[in-house]
């Protein structure tokens, strides 16, 4: 089948990388990354970035269908809250498959207030509590109460207010707050998928165990009851396609109960994509109407998600010379990080030798390890010469654990040399 091109937009979110991980690997897709100019984590994927306008300037739409043109897009993947609202309102514009449900969905999920307000119309007795909402600070007769904006992702700008004049202070600093009933119970996160015609066929819940600005930094999966119908409920309602997610707490009266629901991907469903639901190739699939099979691996998963390194260099080289004891092999292990940049240098079409005074019998080493049909070239040093007397390539690099073996390579070669610390640099692909 022929490829989908898809653009990932903004690609630089929490949001953006996810779908990247999900859909990178995969054979039915070629992706792009796009989103503004501005110093972001897509921008050192070893892919080409995109510069697009915000959807907030006024040729940004005419920008998108260019570029759509040009690269023969099927399909963009909205990335952030805004332009899941901007590309669902211009869907019939837009000159590719906008990944996301119907304009009127992602407008009411966009404000806590209509969404609250379309669950209660559209369900006699949903099976999850609304908020308590005050439309006045009169109506409010017990603190703390929750002050947040009413259009708003990622928990910004929300906070507890404990008294009145700290209410009115907070109130005053966000635009169209929303008032709500303080929930002191556990917070969940519910990752869903719907199909259009069979509803949810997916839903679990998750826990927030360490939160850092609004996103979920660990989690595990847990059984909450009557998720599955709650879940199913929600998404009748509101008439969700594709990969979606709800987020309930439990109330001081320990009612599972509704803060928003969001009508794209969540950084954290790689919790259960790596138990086996791609929440990102599901939604193309969906949207192309094509049969879906769901396959999910059992088993107790635990997700904690940090900082990551990525980098960008200059380097030029077509040649890369290692070393073996100490570097590729460490306490008799073959060390993962580079077999990962071999790897890649062979992809590349880059020659790749190792360079090595082992002191064993090398061929039956690399045999044991695998490792003996890996390399360009096999230089076993036994006469004490120096490394660099035996590197014959000017475009070349060196990796080795030894200090003044890379001293004497550079002083004589001047090419660049690296330690096993320094490989990350070197490795440009998730």
């Amino acid at each position: 089948m022929k490829k989908w091109n898809v653009l990932i937009l903004p690609a630089g979110t929490e949001v953006g990388r996810e779908i990247y991980r999900s859909l990178m690997p995969c054979k039915e897709v070629a992706l792009f990354l796009g989103g503004a100019q501005y110093n972001n984590h897509a921008m050192f994927l070893g892919e080409e970035y995109h510069l697009f306008d915000s959807v907030s300037e006024p040729d940004w739409l005419a920008q998108l269908n260019a570029f759509i043109a040009t690269h023969q897009i099927d399909a963009v993947f909205p990335a952030h809250d805004d332009v899941t609202l901007a590309l669902s309102q211009h869907q019939q514009e837009i000159a590719a498959t906008v990944i996301a449900p119907s304009y009127e969905t992602c407008h009411i999920l966009r404000y806590k207030s209509l969404t609250y307000q379309a669950i209660v119309q559209s369900i006699a007795e949903p099976t999850v509590a609304m908020p308590k909402v005050y439309n006045a600070f009169s109506d409010i007769h017990a603190f703390p109460v929750f002050i947040k904006p009413d259009r708003g992702q990622g928990s910004q700008g929300a906070s507890i207010a404990h008294t009145e004049d700290e209410l009115r202070y907070l109130a005053g600093n966000i635009t169209q707050p929303i008032i709500c009933e303080y929930l002191p119970g556990d917070e969940f996160t519910v990752d869903c998928f719907s199909d259009r015609e069979k509803g949810v066929l997916f839903c679990q819940a998750r826990t927030r165990e360490r939160v850092r600005s609004g996103i979920t930094m660990a989690s595990k999966n847990v059984a909450l009851e009557n998720i599955h119908t709650i879940a199913s409920e929600l998404s009748q309602a509101l008439a969700m396609r594709g990969a979606w997610f709800f987020q309930v707490k439990y109330s001081a009266d320990n009612r599972l109960t509704l803060l928003e629901i969001a009508p794209r991907i969540a950084g954290t469903m790689a919790l259960n994509r790596v138990r086996g639901i791609n929440f990102a190739l599901l939604s193309l699939y969906e949207h192309a109407r094509m049969p879906l099979n769901l396959l999910l691996n059992s088993g107790d998963i635990e997700i904690s998600r940090g900082l990551e390194n990525r980098y960008t260099h200059r380097l030029q080289f077509d040649d890369v010379y290692i070393d073996f004891d100490d570097t590729l092999v460490i306490n008799g292990n073959v060390y993962l990080p580079l077999i990962s940049f071999i790897f890649q240098c062979l992809n590349q079409k880059k020659r790749v030798h190792l360079i090595t005074r082992h002191s064993g019998n090398l061929a039956e080493a690399l045999a044991s390890l695998r490792l003996n049909l890996l390399f360009d070239s096999t230089i076993h040093i036994t006469d004490g010469t120096p490394k660099s007397a035996h590197i014959d390539s000017q475009s070349a690099i060196f990796i080795d654990d030894s200090f003044s073996e890379r001293v004497e390579v550079h002083r004589k070669l001047g090419i660049p040399t690296f330690d096993n610390s320094m490989v990350p640099l070197l490795v440009s692909s998730e």
